[in-house]
């Protein structure tokens, strides 16, 4: 079951609703048949078990009783957040199991679970939400690389500004009636990020293909910090078609053939521009290295200079 992207419940009807910390990992089904062992399967079906050996504890967590979880495997930086960025690591290491057992002493995961769709031979997926998560909180499954986090009745406003707070991906909405529905992205559980914003500078852009054949796909942005323009990350959603139509005519005025950038951007087919235009985006987060994760156009700023921005 997935998620719809949205706005927060309102107040008037929070109280319908939990709430659960977005995580930002590799969903995952996990499969306790009672007999000692477990199986984990990405969304996609792969096998995904012998990628992860810190997990396979887990086989002996319930005993005898079989269960089918829902979950998220995550990798957890020194604020105890999930990262991406440091989980990308362990991903893709099913066929090689000699090294994923290196890495898991060197970058540990946690599965965070969140749902159970199957227990003691029968599917759960038509019981409500509520009844689902006291069947969930009663396993008691708390070990040394999974947990169950908490999950908040009501209360949708102060979670979304701990969450901020916090510096975490955002909250996961989910209707306190609401039935398991494997495979669709339901309406009934609703994905509202924590976007931040920056100013960049645009350095380059990357020609859009078909319906935005002579627009711009995407910009490529940078940050200035001491006279230099590093970059960023490229931003390819966000306009409407009037505004995307706008921004090329600036683009074309601005054309350079140098790139702007401290550093050339690994970008196939990038056109470079004069860096004088500023604008504001929306991101989630940050990699190690200072890109912006997930980044969006918010707005022009002609009110602002690239040297306004440091």
């Amino acid at each position: 079951m997935l998620a719809t992207p949205g706005p927060l419940p309102s107040a008037a009807v929070e109280d319908r609703w939990a709430f659960e910390v977005k995580q930002d990992g590799q969903r995952a089904m996990i499969y306790l048949p009672g007999d000692g062992t477990v199986l984990l399967r990405a969304r996609s079906g792969t096998d995904i078990t012998s990628a992860y050996p810190e997990l396979l504890p887990l086989a002996q967590a319930l005993g005898a009783r079989s269960a089918v979880l829902d979950g998220e495997i995550v990798a957890l930086d020194e604020q105890g957040r999930s990262d991406f960025e440091r989980l990308q690591q362990r991903m893709g290491l099913a066929g090689a199991p000699a090294r994923a057992a290196r890495l898991a002493a060197r970058v540990p995961v946690h599965l965070a679970l969140f749902d159970v769709v199957h227990l003691d031979g029968r599917p759960v997926t038509g019981v409500p939400y509520a009844e689902r998560r006291e069947l969930l909180e009663g396993l008691g499954l708390a070990g040394p690389g999974w947990s169950t986090p908490a999950a908040i009745t009501g209360h949708g406003a102060q979670a979304w500004e701990m969450a901020k707070d916090a510096g975490l991906e955002g909250l996961i909405a989910k209707r306190l009636t609401s039935r398991y529905e494997p495979g669709a992205r339901s309406k009934a559980w609703v994905k509202i990020k924590v976007h931040r914003l920056a100013d960049v500078v645009i350095g380059g852009w990357i020609p859009g293909r078909g319906r935005l054949t002579g627009l711009p796909g995407a910009v490529l942005v940078g940050e200035r910090r001491e006279g230099l323009l590093h970059y960023a990350g490229r931003v390819g959603t966000g306009w409407s078609h009037t505004e995307r139509t706008h921004l090329a005519r600036l683009l074309q005025a601005a054309a350079n053939d140098t790139c702007p950038f401290t550093q050339v951007p690994p970008v196939a087919g990038a056109r470079w521009v004069l860096p004088q235009l500023v604008g504001e985006v929306r991101y989630t987060s940050r990699t190690h290295a200072g890109r912006l994760r997930h980044p969006s156009w918010h707005r022009l700023r002609p009110d602002l200079t690239p040297d306004d921005l440091g």
